[in-house]
């Protein structure tokens, strides 16, 4: 007999991910088919997102993708409605996609810099959020994640565009919970720290581990479905008392003073 009433089952739920086609949009999208959800991959590499898709479906999971650029705000309208057509509606949604991109406050790739990184990384959040409501208000457990970064409770000299649109990621996170806590949409972001994707590949492996030894209580960088596992645990229905939170997922970077 079962003593315990929240479901901890993802099952037959539909989930979006962005940015699906590599590191850790790759892993969540993987994890939740291996957990029974019907999921929606998105990302704006099509080659890379079919290669996703083709292994999720031979795996035998339910899932399709769709190319998307979550900086055009007509793609996210014209997307969305058709990813909740094909599933039957929305219950989850992990604004993943991301891209990086720094530079002095002087420098000449400043401007172009900032202006891509609050497009894809805030302003993309913010309207892939505002088309998926309506039918996350359909669902009976709906969960929105956002993944922000560690650099958004933080800062790294030389990052300010980065840094900035991953702080108001969190403070988009927060906001939004306030304003959709009173129709049980919860609304949670992750802050990872040095994961290993793309985004960190170029950097030379000495210096992963040195960074490791210096500044991480774990002592390495993490693996992206570490990252994933912990996002699951947001979407979960029995989720369903924790909202506007900022998780750091990040080896013990934030807490290690030296």
């Amino acid at each position: 007999m079962k003593l315990s009433r929240l479901s901890r089952s993802i099952s037959e739920k539909c989930a979006i991910v962005t940015g699906a086609a590599s590191g850790m949009g790759r892993a969540t999208a993987r994890l939740f088919a291996d957990e029974g959800a019907k999921v929606a991959i998105t990302d704006i590499n099509h080659e890379s997102l079919k290669e996703v898709e083709r292994e999720i479906l031979d795996a035998g999971h339910s899932v399709k993708a769709w190319t998307l650029d979550v900086s055009n705000k007509a793609e996210i309208e014209k997307v969305i409605p058709q990813i909740a057509t094909h599933f039957g509606g929305i219950d989850i949604l992990i604004n993943n996609a991301g891209i990086g991109g720094g530079g002095a406050i002087d420098s000449t790739e400043f401007v172009e810099n900032w202006t891509r990184a609050f497009a894809v990384l805030v302003t993309g959040h913010a309207w892939t959020i505002r088309t998926s409501v309506p039918y996350l208000r359909k669902s009976d457990s709906p969960r929105i994640v956002n993944i922000a970064s560690t650099e958004g409770l933080g800062a790294t000299k030389g990052n300010a565009p980065y840094t900035a649109a991953k702080t108001s990621v969190i403070g988009l996170t927060r906001s939004l919970a306030v304003d959709l806590g009173p129709e049980g949409i919860t609304v949670n972001c992750i802050c990872p720290g040095p994961v290993r994707t793309g985004m960190t590949s170029g950097i030379p492996e000495n210096n992963k581990a040195e960074y490791a030894r210096r500044r991480i209580a774990l002592k390495r960088y993490a693996d992206p479905e570490e990252v994933a596992h912990m996002t699951l645990s947001l979407v979960l229905p029995a989720a369903s008392f924790t909202t506007g939170v900022a998780l750091p997922v990040d080896g013990g970077l934030t807490i290690k003073n030296a």
